[in-house]
């Protein structure tokens, strides 16, 4: 236990936040697979659930006090920042994948290093944040990890990979790409999507997003890829 309490308070003072209830953000920590050994333990997700709200507000107002643009490119903007991809290096960059608690099957698997796990471990993270401490404090820890990767975006400009194969595409064949959802998966608050692309008779993809729209991109990126 006292190892525990170490790990995370060292955890806090890493990523420059301070806990009151530290048994808050040590359930931040436990993936829903560890319930199958311990029927006791209470799993991550609904803090993961108001995590996921929290992030998505704090993003959204931050861009529409600091940016003029339409909202289309605010929605793009955002939609990039606080993909599963982004949490999952932000994951990686905090040392989540050393305090993930995960089940026999699920740490065989290499899920501490799932990208989907360490994202919504992330969320879950923040949603502990914002019960022990108020929304303020919540987002002033998400602003410290999410205006860098809009500066960055913003620094290197947006790529929309759908336009950019439609452009390619319709150019060479006069015909329009073709997406397809393959699959949906998960509860409704965390729905993931696997979408592939139709070229013709070419299919690429599946690739996964947690919104068709973040899945379309990732298969049109990967269609660019191999698009001659």
């Amino acid at each position: 236990m006292i190892n525990k309490k170490e790990n995370l308070l060292n955890f806090c003072k890493n990523v420059g936040i301070n806990f009151n209830n530290l048994e808050l953000l040590d359930q931040a920590f436990y993936h829903r697979s560890i319930q199958n050994e311990n029927h006791n333990v209470n799993s991550n997700e609904r803090l993961e659930f108001l995590g996921d709200s929290v992030l998505g507000f704090a993003t959204a107002a931050y861009l529409y006090k600091n940016f003029k643009n339409p909202e289309g490119d605010l929605a793009k903007i955002k939609s990039a920042v606080v993909s599963e991809k982004i949490l999952a290096q932000i994951a990686i960059k905090f040392n989540i994948d050393k305090l993930l608690v995960l089940g026999k099957g699920e740490k065989l698997s290499g899920g501490n290093k799932k990208p989907a796990l360490l994202a919504d471990c992330m969320e879950a993270i923040i949603g502990a944040y914002y019960l022990d401490s108020g929304y303020e404090s919540a987002e002033k820890y998400v602003l410290s990890f999410i205006v860098p990767e809009i500066e960055t975006i913003c620094k290197e400009g947006m790529k929309d990979y759908k336009t950019l194969l439609q452009e390619e595409y319709q150019k060479k064949y006069k015909s329009f790409p073709k997406y397809e959802v393959v699959n949906k998966s998960g509860p409704d608050h965390n729905q993931v999507f696997e979408v592939v692309v139709h070229l013709g008779d070419i299919t690429y993809g599946p690739e996964k997003g947690k919104s068709k729209k973040e899945a379309e991109q990732k298969v049109a990126k990967l269609a660019l890829k191999n698009f001659k």
